[in-house]
């Protein structure tokens, strides 16, 4: 039972100290509301740096390979993001690129593609390059079959119907692909 004097006091309004852990809580509350308006803060850059990239402030990507002779055509290929290879479901593991045809040939190309080894027609020529003509992304498939020796062909096709490709090996186009393909053991 409780003695008369605790609940005499009880009854007057002075009670003793609150708990310690009650206590804690109140008296750093305001210091971790302070630390949630900070966490975001630390992701400013990293969200501004990808802003620029997506419109394109940052060039075509972050590591532009080079400019690339296609038939009549030159276009410029890049990498998207300085990342290895991602994991995509049962698309298995994709790798972004960017192209950029050039500005005299914009109205002379109708479609690019890329994709890991030789295509055997049109209809296997891989991955579709999508946007403008300008800026153009496209999803490489890394097949589990890819080689550090292996080279990524890029096609292009023409609203006149002719088809002309290029290879890129694949060390000169992402040497964080081959640095991922070393590392899984596909050396040779």
């Amino acid at each position: 039972m409780t003695s008369s004097v605790d609940t005499a006091a009880a009854r007057s309004g002075n009670t003793s100290k609150s708990p310690p852990r009650r206590s804690f809580w109140y008296r750093w509350r305001y210091r971790l509301s302070g630390l949630l308006l900070i966490i975001p803060l630390l992701s400013l850059p990293s969200y501004f740096d990808r802003l620029e990239l997506n419109r394109g402030a940052k060039g075509l990507g972050e590591r532009e390979i080079g400019e690339y002779v296609v038939g009549p055509w030159s276009v410029r290929l890049a990498e998207w993001r300085l990342q290895e290879p991602f994991l995509d479901g049962d698309a298995g593991y994709l790798k972004t690129f960017s192209l950029a045809v050039c500005p005299t040939c914009v109205d002379e190309v109708k479609a690019a593609y890329v994709r890991v080894g030789k295509p055997r027609s049109l209809r296997a020529a891989g991955g579709l390059f999508f946007g403008t003509p300008y800026r153009q992304l496209a999803n490489l498939p890394i097949p589990d079959r890819t080689t550090v020796d292996s080279e990524i062909w890029i096609t292009l096709e023409g609203w006149d119907g002719s088809v002309h490709q290029v290879a890129v090996p694949l060390g000169e186009a992402s040497p964080v692909t081959l640095a991922w393909l070393k590392r899984r053991g596909r050396d040779s």
